[in-house]
């Protein structure tokens, strides 16, 4: 499938929602996409194909849209699914970081054994796009030894700089479509 070709199926089967969640912003609901069974499948072989055949051990997922991708990304890799949660939802010994919002402070995380140090692993989300979360998420997983391959998202808003965070950690981003603006 060209690029072109993917650009116009995923775009047409992401429904964009203006003013949510504040005037001024396009919401990108991939909801509609994971609907789409075609739309959902040509995602996930696009986000495996540079790993496919590679060793990697682990697949991050971002709460909630990323255990979603991720799971998917995870079974065609032939890899373990590592659930990155916001803070208190996991049950056993665990590694938090606090991560920066557009409007304050959070945390997340994982649990302290779902790496070991040097496994090789992809971090997945749906968007990125001021990157706060997804470099929070990076750091939780070096934190802890991980050898972070690259960040893998179906979206990037370029305009809000999040892949250009992530970059400059030294992992690679891969993103299927853009959309300019927020």
């Amino acid at each position: 499938m060209t690029s072109a070709t993917l650009d116009k199926a995923l775009r047409a089967a992401i429904r964009t929602i203006p003013d949510y969640p504040k005037p001024g912003i396009q919401f990108r609901d991939i909801t509609t996409l994971l609907g789409d069974a075609r739309a959902f499948r040509r995602a996930v072989d696009e986000l495996v194909h540079p790993w496919a055949g590679q060793r990697i051990e682990k697949v991050a997922g971002m709460e909630a849209r990323g255990f979603i991708l991720g799971g998917a990304v995870a079974h065609q890799l032939s890899a373990g699914f590592v659930p990155i949660r916001k803070k208190g939802k996991l049950p056993h010994a665990k590694v938090s970081i606090a991560y920066s919002l557009e409007y304050g402070v959070d945390e997340m995380e994982m649990h302290e054994d779902a790496v070991a140090p040097g496994e090789r692993v992809i971090l997945v989300d749906d968007l990125i796009a001021t990157g706060g979360t997804a470099e929070g998420a990076v750091k939780l997983l070096k934190k802890i030894g991980a050898d972070v391959v690259a960040a893998c998202f179906v979206i990037d808003l370029p305009d809000l700089g999040g892949a250009r965070k992530i970059e400059a950690l030294g992992v690679p981003v891969r993103t299927l479509i853009t959309f300019g603006g927020h």
